[in-house]
């Protein structure tokens, strides 16, 4: 009696863990490299979706940043770089060089890194719906965004939100 119940207890285990399984929905990723602040530099954001609400996101922007001060990007020092017009420049993330590019920030009055800002950016959208963020990015002039996320005092707030929508139905098409 003792191992029917415990093998019954241990199917009924495995059946739930499955069913749930196969009830959840698929996540779908979504991606959209985007110019959300200004033509100096490009925003790639990526959403995971499930069903149409955002349940991650991540958010990095790239700019030619001097070679002394900062890391490139992958091959920045090699082949690939050698396109770049100033040689005392290369492409690089402003989330890796989360401490040169928030110096400059400070210099200009911001108290927040621009790795925070863009953390604020993902940890806003995530949970919300595509209609939800739609609707958001439409109720104001994209001036009026800078401080109406939390702990996000980018400019171009808009901007970045607008490049999760996009990254949002990216996900929906794949």
């Amino acid at each position: 009696m003792k191992k029917t119940l415990s093998l019954v207890l241990a199917l009924v285990a495995i059946l739930a863990v499955v069913g749930t399984t196969m009830a959840a929905e698929t996540i779908k990723l979504g991606k959209a490299d985007f110019a959300a602040h200004g033509t100096r530099c490009f925003a790639v954001a990526v959403v995971a979706l499930q069903g149409d609400t955002i349940v991650g996101a991540y958010l990095d922007e790239y700019q030619m940043l001097p070679k002394d001060e900062t890391v490139g990007v992958p091959n920045s020092d090699k082949d690939f770089g050698a396109a770049f017009a100033n040689p005392n420049q290369w492409l690089a993330s402003k989330k890796v060089n989360n401490e040169y590019y928030s110096n400059n920030m400070k210099r200009a009055g911001s108290v927040v890194t621009i790795a925070d800002n863009f953390k604020a950016l993902e940890q806003f959208v995530t949970g919300m719906t595509i209609a939800e963020l739609e609707a958001f990015l439409s109720t104001n002039e994209p001036a009026d965004y800078v401080d109406m996320v939390t702990g996000a005092t980018l400019v171009d707030n808009y901007g970045y939100l607008s490049a999760f929508l996009a990254a949002a139905k990216d996900a929906l098409n794949n």
